[in-house]
Formats: C-alpha cells, structure tokens, sequence
C-alpha cells in the first residue's frame, strides 16, 4: 500500500520541481545575454577613472547617467524623444504602407517584376543620407524633408524583404494549395501572404532600425528638437554628457523597438517552425 502512495506522489514532485528549474534557467539565459552589455558599462566606468582616455571628451557612465537624469528631471529628454518619435513613426508607416503592397505585386507578377526592377537597382544603392540635400532643396529645412528622407531609408528593405518573401514560398505550399483548386486571389491570401510573413518582418525590423539612425542624422542639420539635435548641440556647446545621454536614448529605443517587432512577428507568425 505504501508503494503504492509512492507511485501516485511521484509526478507531484516532479511536477513542483520542473517550476524552479524553468525559472533558474531562464534567468541564467537572460544573465548570458546580459554580461556583455554590463561588462561594456563597467569598462566604460573604469577606462576614464584610471586615465586612459580624457575624462572632458570621454566621461565615466556615472557622469552620463546623472547628466540624463537631468535632462529627464528638466523635461528636456521627453520632448526631443517625442519630436523624433513623431518624426520616426509617421515616415516608417508611411514607407510600411507604401511598400508591402508594392513588394506583394512586384514578387508575384513577373511582368510588373520586370519593370520595376532596373529602377530598384538604381536606387536601393543609393544611400538615403546621399539624397537627404535633394530633399532639402525641394521641401525645405522643416519637418517635410526629415520625414521624407526617413520614408526613403525605410521603404527599401521592406520592399526587397517582401519581394523575397514571395518569391521563396515553399512551392510545396503553392502545388498543394493549387491542388484544392484554389483560386489565384485565395491562393494569395491564404498560401503566399501568410508564408511571406516572417520574412517581410525582416525587413520592417531593419527599417526600423534605420528610421531612428537616419532621423538623428538629418536632426543634426536644421532642427530645433529631436535626439539628433540634442546630440549635435550638446556636442557643440561642450556639454559632453548630455551628448552620451541622447546616444545612450537612441540604443535604448532601438532596442526597445527591435524587441516589440519580435514579439509581434510571433503572435503574426506563430507557425514559423524555430530550430
């Protein structure tokens, strides 16, 4: 009888210990991906403490965080966080907009595929900072060209993620499909896009990236607020640590955007297959 109880009791033990086990292991992966990011910043703290860079160009982290602190306690961080999210959000939708559904009709209509593809090539090597003077020249020194020339940076690696999504689907998914009878416009819809998926989030997860990195570099000519103002005009007027702390903001909220995207792209995808 007692052998018995032993047999029944014994998943329930297993079952209490798999919980703490889950746990230290995430944890123990969080702090793996962690030591390089805290090794960075303790290194930083000591570099210019023992004199092997110039503490006025160079300053410890601590200096740094405190002239953040400042900037958040005076209002001034929101404010150039906002301009250049505005600024960031409304050219990345708009390029969003713009290039998934030319993407979709490039990768899955030849003869359009044909066209437009000399014009790809011309300008997806073309760097956007290269034509950020011919933005200027035509829509100004305001909000018109930084919009515009984020737009520009975002459209194309969205535009060739997606053409290549299409064009890469499993054609193991298309003949199955094509077997049911599937019309062209359901076949699309239900077999193409979904497919496309992961690898469209690719590209809209680089333009991303280059929305923020772009935007700080227009910023630094001709605007009065924005990350990229911050950090010119610190820089300028020798205000060292505030030009580390708009820095230090930019990696912040390029990570926090990168990481949102991830997380979105497996609720949009949750049968990709992760090896």
């Amino acid at each position: 009888m007692a052998r018995t109880e032993e047999i029944i009791h014994l998943p329930k033990k297993t079952e209490a210990l798999t919980i703490p086990k889950k746990l230290l292991s995430g944890t123990a992966h969080y702090f793996t991906k962690s030591v390089a990011i805290i090794l960075l910043f303790v290194l930083w703290e000591i570099i210019p403490r023992i004199g092997l860079v110039e503490v006025a160009f160079f300053p410890p982290l601590s200096i740094v965080l405190t002239g953040w602190w400042e900037l958040v306690a005076t209002g001034q961080l929101v404010e150039h966080i906002t301009a250049s999210f505005i600024r960031s959000i409304i050219g990345f939708g708009i390029a969003v907009i713009i290039a998934i559904p030319l993407g979709l009709t490039i990768g899955w209509f030849k003869r359009f595929s044909d066209f437009a593809n000399p014009l790809l090539e011309a300008f997806r090597n073309t760097a956007a900072l290269a034509i950020l003077p011919v933005f200027i020249l035509l829509l100004g020194i305001g909000e018109a060209s930084k919009i515009a020339v984020v737009i520009y940076a975002c459209s194309f690696p969205i535009l060739l993620s997606t053409i290549s999504a299409v064009r890469n689907v499993d054609p193991l998914f298309i003949k199955s499909a094509k077997s049911m009878a599937l019309r062209p416009v359901k076949l699309f819809l239900k077999v193409i896009l979904p497919a496309a998926v992961p690898t469209i989030f690719v590209g809209i997860r680089l333009a991303a990236s280059s929305s923020i990195l772009v935007l700080v570099a227009a910023e630094m000519i001709g605007a009065k607020a924005g990350l990229g103002y911050l950090i010119i005009s610190s820089q300028q007027n020798f205000q060292i640590a505030y030009m580390y702390s708009g820095i230090l903001t930019i990696s912040a909220l390029g990570m926090l955007v990168n990481t949102l995207l991830l997380q979105l792209e497996g609720r949009l995808s949750r049968w990709k297959v992760h090896h």
